[in-house]
């Protein structure tokens, strides 16, 4: 993992356990056990990250949604290392806002993140995510080489 790579998922708990032959990330967020979902599950050279928000590591969410699509992409990258994955596996990422006229501030982040690798992508508004405070939901697939 690169130094880019550790700074930017610092702070994100990783769990990897295998269930029912798979292996699976928790990243200890309180709607993982109550809905009974992995935060990522490799299935042989498949990885999936399931939507995920900005959260901080303390339950907070960062005020902007600079910050918060910042922080959903940390917590998908941490999720991918964890099964053996990288950015640059990433085939296909899919966004949902609150408030789709920040698509710029938006964009400008995944694009820090995959500019060079340019997976398929789509960013739509959404009426409401899972916390009131919560301003974007990411989530991404990735084939394995």
């Amino acid at each position: 993992m690169s130094r880019a790579q550790d700074d930017r998922s610092a702070g994100v708990s990783i769990e990897v356990v295998q269930r029912c032959g798979r292996a699976t990330v928790s990243t200890a967020t309180q709607w993982e056990p109550i809905v009974g979902y992995s935060r990522a599950v490799r299935s042989g050279n498949i990885v999936a990250v399931t939507g995920t928000v900005g959260i901080n590591a303390d339950g907070t969410f960062p005020p902007t949604m600079r910050q918060q699509a910042r922080r959903s992409l940390q917590i998908i990258e941490a999720a991918l290392h964890a099964l053996g994955a990288r950015l640059e596996d990433v085939i296909r990422t899919r966004m949902f806002t609150t408030d789709i006229t920040q698509w710029q501030e938006i964009g400008a982040v995944h694009g820090e993140f995959f500019a060079d690798i340019r997976p398929a992508t789509t960013l739509v508004q959404v009426a409401k995510l899972i916390d009131d405070a919560a301003m974007i939901e990411i989530e991404a697939d990735a084939i394995v080489m």
